[in-house]
């Protein structure tokens, strides 16, 4: 049976969300507080980037199942995918998740499904939505179905992940959960698990927790191997060939919105229980330092004076736009600090909102001393070094993704360096 959905965040997920429904039959109505981004849906227009995104809102938008506003409509179940940043102190902001919450408030009536896609802290339904939810006079779990069902895709494969992934549905009891299970049946393939909201929540942050510490231990490996004359990147793909060994790979440090993020929900909320976890977030946080200290040595090294880096890579991962608690941001504070003068570069982001972001990479390149290729994005994996070369002061590269044939950059004239192989330079 096709329903009625007002999904409130327009966003990474929210976006692609609304779209997969609408295609699929539902009437959709979106919900944002950034004009500019209501305006370019309605217009058919991208304000993220997401592949396979551009066809399916032409096709939700012209077929008149999907609209956007700034303001939430009357429906039959409300999606509520907004930011759950932390701040500054590392604690949770659940300040979007609570809005958004009230701001259906006046348009929920009975028999209404309200199903929550952020990810949050443990206890966030019970803690924080419920308390609002009954403020529309409703009986929970009875005359309003509550639940939720966190995202669980990777910028870049949406699409794919939305329709192929198993989804975890979390209902505050179990028609809450089946009502939420028979909606995403709509699109998904992927198995359905039903659990309580509590349980649904903690398992997406374990998830993005696990990913953390296991980065955080291949980042280890790499500043050991920097020490001892080890190729981590060799070291760790030989590793992996054992059976019941998956270790995922280092760099400049860990972003997006998720893992980045994610583990300070459990470390607030136990945080004498969390040891290996904070240990784990300390670690890949220092990372953005530890790599503008690699630049600064290598620079000094060749006794480069008033060095120019050129910095390639601002998104968080490759092939993608999202710029969420990328560590390329935190390496060009640590330039600052360290008084190095830069450029920055990244095909994918075309508004310049890093410090000297250029659109054009000659003239990121123009006058510089060294590459550092922060983001692995393919664009940069089919540079040519000869090209670069010609436009450059000085011949140097620093690759912290592994994104570069360092062989062939060497025979271009070229002094190379890759983040965590000692045996290469």
């Amino acid at each position: 049976m096709k329903k009625s959905l007002c999904v409130v965040g327009l966003g990474y997920i929210g976006l692609p969300t609304s779209v997969m429904f609408a295609i699929n039959g539902h009437q959709v109505h979106g919900v944002d507080v950034n004009r500019k981004a209501v305006e370019m849906v309605n217009a058919k227009q991208l304000h993220i980037e997401e592949n396979g995104l551009q066809e399916r809102l032409e096709e939700a938008v012209d077929s008149g199942k999907f609209t956007a506003s700034l303001e939430p409509t009357e429906a039959d179940v409300f999606v509520i995918a907004v930011p759950s940043p932390i701040r500054e102190d590392k604690t949770a902001n659940l300040d979007y998740v609570k809005k958004a919450t009230e701001s259906i408030v006046p348009f929920v009536k009975e028999g209404n499904l309200v199903i929550l896609e952020s990810t949050v802290p443990p206890r966030t339904v019970e803690d924080v939505m419920l308390p609002v939810l009954e403020e529309t006079g409703l009986t929970i779990g009875e005359e309003l179905f509550v639940s939720h069902s966190p995202e669980r895709v990777i910028p870049g494969k949406v699409f794919q992940e939305l329709v192929d992934n198993d989804r975890i549905v979390g209902g505050i009891n179990e028609k809450s959960s089946e009502m939420t299970r028979d909606l995403y049946l709509s699109f998904v393939k992927g198995n359905i698990h039903l659990t309580d909201a509590t349980t649904a929540e903690m398992a997406k942050v374990i998830e993005n927790t696990y990913r953390d510490v296991n980065i955080a231990f291949a980042n280890e490996l790499a500043l050991i191997s920097d020490q001892i004359g080890v190729n981590s990147w060799e070291a760790i793909k030989l590793a992996n060939y054992h059976p019941r060994v998956n270790i995922h790979t280092p760099g400049p440090g860990v972003g997006g919105h998720c893992i980045a993020v994610d583990p300070w929900f459990l470390a607030e909320i136990q945080p004498d229980l969390s040891k290996i976890i904070q240990l784990s977030r300390n670690t890949n946080d220092h990372m953005p330092v530890y790599t503008a200290g690699e630049v600064e040595s290598f620079l000094k090294e060749q006794h480069i004076q008033d060095p120019k880096v050129a910095l390639f890579g601002l998104s968080f991962k490759a092939n993608i736009d999202d710029q969420r608690e990328s560590p390329s941001l935190k390496v060009i504070l640590e330039l600052v600090e360290r008084g190095i003068s830069f450029s920055s570069y990244d095909p994918h982001i075309k508004e310049n909102v890093a410090s000297n972001q250029t659109q054009s990479m000659d003239e990121a390149l123009e006058g510089a001393d060294i590459v550092v290729i922060l983001t692995d994005h393919d664009e940069f994996k089919q540079l040519d070094p000869a090209h670069i070369q010609g436009k450059m002061r000085s011949r140097l590269v620093f690759d912290t993704k592994n994104a570069l044939s360092l062989d062939e950059w060497k025979d271009a004239g070229f002094l190379t360096k890759r983040l965590g192989d000692s045996k290469n330079g």
